[in-house]
């Protein structure tokens, strides 16, 4: 059973360390500009703030 473990446990870290790099390569080196088109076009990037009110009162 301690073996299992032992394998699991090295997966969880290995599958870790590849979620980390792969995020490193994909935002900070910008390998994928399509991918960067998309955010900035979905507006998840952007600090802007609206006012709630603005949808409610449409003046």
């Amino acid at each position: 059973m301690k073996r299992i473990e032992r394998i699991l446990v090295k997966l969880v870290i290995i599958h870790a360390v590849l979620l980390i790099l792969c995020q490193i390569l994909l935002h900070h080196f910008s390998l994928f500009p399509v991918l960067n088109d998309l955010a900035l076009y979905e507006g998840v990037t952007g600090q802007s703030f609206t006012n709630i009110l603005e949808i409610f009162n449409p003046e």
